[in-house]
């Protein structure tokens, strides 16, 4: 499996910090795949006899990172430590921060040489500190790393006695550049109510909601809620939040009033009702769920494209998780026929003129350039940690190193088409001339970026398998998703632009196959390489299925 660029460069830091410190926090929002990056540092700094924790804070997580650290690391054994079964016989050990916590199950935990820490910002939790105290007192040289989308936060309490850097802060800009996630489109709208917010108490966690909610729950704003929707997001899959449950009722009942189709979820909605809610939002026909502070971590419905901030959002870290929920890209397999390109973020709150950015460097108007990440630079003048130079907010304490106050509506922040494709370690080919079909081929099988009219599709096909789509909606998402799914099923070297057989002649053998396709090559066409060759096999012996693929019609648009 290839990483991604981003990726590389941030096990390359991570790396180095650990050398330097004996541990580090990598921030990474949320689809930079946290476990992937996880897993290869684990694999390039793994050595034989050599213990490894794994430490994640919920059940389900403990069998997902198991799984796909096995996929990408099939030769290092693994095992899990949860509330089913408690094996240490494996190199490196999955575990669950509430049941490895209790005393009984702690004491029987072997010598540890590397702990890593999944969502790092609960680290500062007594049930961590257990585990964190007892891997340093069996073993003072062990290595301690962190990865999380949100290291500040809301209770302030620091992750400076845990970590004393930040090697590398992984922008959500920069997966939106890249075509990872989808880019927000932001609309600060002005219901009179900045004022009033800016005097609302705090509290250890957020703002004092119930004062918050006779600030905004209120006909006038209810009702502009439903006007501002309808004319910026109407159709769209939608997720308001609201800042007290009798807030949120209001509101609901103000969508329902308007013949929309929506549903409500709180701390106080039954599991199994809150479940299905949110399975109807996802494939269903609800197009609104408003809730009060639950679908902020750990909730994903990639169809989701519009999101309201009904409410202030005292910490950024806050703003982040819910701008978050609505970033998705979709897979077409898994929702057919919807098409997402970007979203909508309705912000009522003030939240974003507050805090000003989606994460720590790029602004929402995207006016800051595309950076390679960097190692640790700077100190933090309140915790003296290591951060990386172009932080603007200290990953470990939250200190503010300068104002970053949006001054705009947030704009397009893309990488071009071709700077994408640059970036990838495969050579894609313009089968055309037109730039409406790219292609690139692997040993493992071959990826395709076909434009049609205003969308672009990506179509993989993995050796002995089927063909499939993996994208459809902007070029820069089909280039992002394709490129992905050859990074993962193919190696290095045979990703590697430099192999000499790239540019080879077209052998015989092809020109024979390419003549029984109906496709004569001269033999001065010397452009006409062996790779050029491969690309055009695997496309005409596929053809019946991908033109069917670009052919198809009728998709329903969800951005």
């Amino acid at each position: 499996m290839l990483l991604r660029p981003y990726q590389e460069v941030a096990i390359e830091d991570a790396g180095k910090a650990l050398d330097k410190h004996s541990n580090t926090i990598v921030v990474a929002p949320t689809g930079a795949g946290k476990t992937i990056m996880l897993s290869a540092l684990i694999k390039n700094r793994y050595q034989n006899n050599k213990s490894v924790l794994v430490l994640q804070h919920r059940d389900e997580l403990v069998s997902q990172n198991s799984i796909k650290f096995n996929k990408i690391n099939p030769d290092i054994s693994t095992s899990i430590v949860d509330g089913s079964q408690k094996n240490w016989n494996g190199d490196v050990v999955f575990s669950m921060v509430q049941t490895l916590s209790r005393e009984n199950n702690l004491s029987t935990m072997r010598p540890i040489d590397m702990l890593v820490i999944d969502e790092s910002h609960h680290a500062a939790a007594e049930s961590y500190k257990k585990v964190i105290n007892k891997v340093r007192t069996d073993n003072p040289k062990s290595e301690i790393i962190g990865f999380t989308a949100t290291p500040n936060r809301g209770d302030k309490k620091g992750l400076r006695n845990v970590f004393n850097n930040c090697s590398h802060q992984i922008e959500v800009a920069t997966l939106i550049r890249e075509g990872f996630l989808v880019k927000p489109k932001a609309f600060v709208i002005d219901v009179g109510v900045e004022i009033d917010l800016n005097h609302v108490r705090k509290t250890v966690d957020d703002f004092d909601m119930s004062e918050v909610e006779k600030i905004m729950n209120t006909t006038v704003i209810n009702e502009r809620i439903i006007k501002e929707w309808k004319e910026k997001a109407s159709g769209r899959k939608t997720i308001v939040f609201c800042s007290t449950v009798r807030h949120a009722q209001d509101v609901l009942e103000k969508f329902k009033d308007n013949n929309i189709i929506a549903n409500m979820v709180t701390g106080e909605t039954p599991r199994e009702e809150r479940k299905q809610i949110l399975e109807d939002l996802e494939h269903g026909d609800t197009q609104v769920v408003v809730n009060v502070a639950v679908l902020t971590e750990g909730f994903d419905a990639p169809p989701v494209s519009c999101i309201i901030l009904n409410r202030p959002c005292s910490y950024k870290s806050t703003m982040v998780q819910m701008i978050g929920r609505g970033l998705r890209t979709v897979d077409p397999e898994i929702y057919p026929g919807v098409i997402k390109k970007d979203c909508i973020v309705l912000d009522f709150g003030c939240s974003i003129l507050t805090h000003g950015s989606i994460d720590d460097r790029v602004d929402l108007d995207g006016s800051d350039k595309l950076t390679e990440g960097q190692g640790p630079e700077k100190s933090c003048p309140e915790c003296h940690a290591d951060v990386p130079l172009n932080s603007k907010e200290c990953p470990l304490c939250g200190f503010i190193f300068g104002s970053n106050k949006v001054t705009s509506t947030i704009s397009e922040f893309m990488m071009t088409e071709f700077e994408l494709l640059q970036h990838s370690p495969f050579r894609w080919i313009d089968m055309t001339g037109s730039g409406k079909m790219m292609m690139a081929s692997g040993f493992n099988g071959f990826g395709i970026i076909a434009t049609v009219g205003e969308n672009s599709i990506g179509i993989v096909k993995k050796k002995n398998g089927q063909v499939r789509t993996v994208a459809i909606g902007t070029k820069e998402q089909a280039i992002a998703a394709s490129d992905d799914f050859l990074r993962e099923i193919e190696s290095t070297d045979a990703a590697k632009k430099t192999k000499r057989w790239l540019n080879e002649p077209l052998s015989q053998k092809q020109r024979d196959h390419l003549s029984l396709q109906g496709m004569e090559v001269s033999s001065f066409d010397f452009s006409f390489n062996k790779y050029k060759g491969a690309c055009w096999l695997n496309y005409l012996w596929n053809k019946s299925v991908i033109d069917n693929v670009v052919k198809k019609n009728g998709y329903k648009y969800a951005a």
